[in-house]
């Protein structure tokens, strides 16, 4: 078995792997993934697992920033991997996820997400559950009344083009960095123009968010919707809502506390799906230092962590916060009263899954009552994501 970065030239194999273990695409979708996954390869962000000159096993590396308590961190968001039906049970996603846990660390990224096919494999490597993705389904005309008096000038919205790409990243830098927001992510500008390019999407913007959706057979789908003030929300979410005379219901990818779910005239009941996905450290220190965290928390923690696949990460660290900063110090491990968590545990409390959970899903033994109720506030968060990769 022999892992090594892929070329151009292994793109043929990449796609028949692709299509024996998700399924065949169209003549579009082809040419789409093409495009989106052809650059990969000088990056060394695609790998590939080989038996002699055949391919087994592949999966690629997304470069991402990911946006903890408000503050931008590099994420390697780890997708496509795929394992020839032959080949299942031989250890090749095992070989392939190590090796990828490396490269992302080789890249520079603080932290990865995934979307798991299976929990196991990527548990057994120190991904852990983390935060999901949700999607909620609407009436229509709910939110076309959401613009309260049509007559009066509202918030100036203007058609999305490819050439916004480099505003929409701002104004999601701006408005989740307001937010304090934990978890969703920005893609390459390359990318944001590619699917700005498609013809079945429909965008808008305005200065302090945007909105990008389609039809989706008689009915719409919101793929992303940003919004920093109360006035941006409603004008977006109207003008989706405007075309209650033809679409019934919109599905909508939203926050768990979405402040639409609170601008609605009527909430009842609520039709939502969530997609769950996996976090982990990849650098702890270095995450710990990019993290943003809540101003008012001062505090001094030592933390005990086993990290098997990236030993650097393990051993005793000292968690120092302050003014809406921190970070983790090597300290001698034994002599403290601290917690103990596997990476996976640590990779949870990072991204703000509750101690309490922690504690009882035995990912954290040890410490004290008072060590819990700092970590959890320390780490506070409510992750999520608005996009599927």
């Amino acid at each position: 078995m022999e892992i090594r970065d892929l070329t151009e030239d292994d793109l043929g194999a990449v796609l028949d792997c692709r299509t024996r273990a998700f399924g065949p695409l169209s003549g579009d979708d082809v040419r789409s993934w093409r495009t989106v996954v052809t650059p990969l390869f000088a990056e060394g962000r695609y790998l590939g697992v080989f038996d002699g000159t055949r391919l087994t096993g592949a999966g690629r590396i997304n470069d991402f920033v990911q946006w903890w308590h408000g503050r931008p961190i590099p994420m390697g968001g780890i997708a496509g991997i795929t394992v020839a039906p032959e080949d299942r049970g031989r250890g090749v996603g095992r070989a392939l996820m190590r090796a990828l846990l490396d490269r992302c660390a080789g890249l520079g990224y603080h932290v990865s997400a995934l979307y798991p096919a299976t929990t196991p494999l990527y548990r057994g490597l120190g991904w852990e559950h983390a935060g999901g993705r949700y999607r909620v389904k609407l009436p229509a005309e709910a939110l076309r009344t959401l613009l309260r008096d049509r007559s009066e000038p509202g918030t100036p919205l203007r058609r999305i083009t490819p050439d916004d790409a480099p505003e929409i990243g701002k104004v999601l830098g701006r408005v989740l960095g307001a937010a304090r927001a934990s978890g969703p992510l920005a893609w390459e500008e390359r990318l944001v123009r590619h699917w700005l390019d498609d013809d079945s999407e429909y965008g808008y913007l305005a200065d302090d968010g945007y909105v990008v959706y389609s039809w989706d057979g008689g009915d719409l789908d919101v793929d992303n919707l940003v919004a920093g003030s109360e006035a941006t929300a409603r004008a977006l979410w109207s003008l989706v809502g405007s075309s209650s005379s033809v679409a019934r219901t919109v599905t909508a990818t939203v926050e768990p506390s979405d402040p639409l779910l609170w601008l609605l005239r009527e909430r009842k009941d609520e039709h939502v799906t969530i997609t769950r996905w996996m976090f982990r450290l990849v650098d702890l220190p270095a995450a710990v230092a990019a993290r943003g965290y809540p101003d008012p928390v001062t505090a001094e923690t030592v933390v005990e962590v086993d990290d098997p696949e990236r030993p650097a990460n393990s051993g005793a660290w000292l968690l120092s916060a302050a003014g809406g900063a921190a970070s983790a110090t090597r300290v001698p491990a034994g002599g403290h009263a601290a917690p103990r968590l596997t990476i996976n545990g640590m990779s949870a409390l990072f991204a703000g899954v509750p101690v309490a959970t922690l504690r009882r899903a035995g990912l954290l033994t040890g410490g004290t009552p008072r060590t819990d109720e700092t970590l959890a506030a320390l780490f506070a968060a409510e992750p999520y994501l608005l996009d599927y990769f």
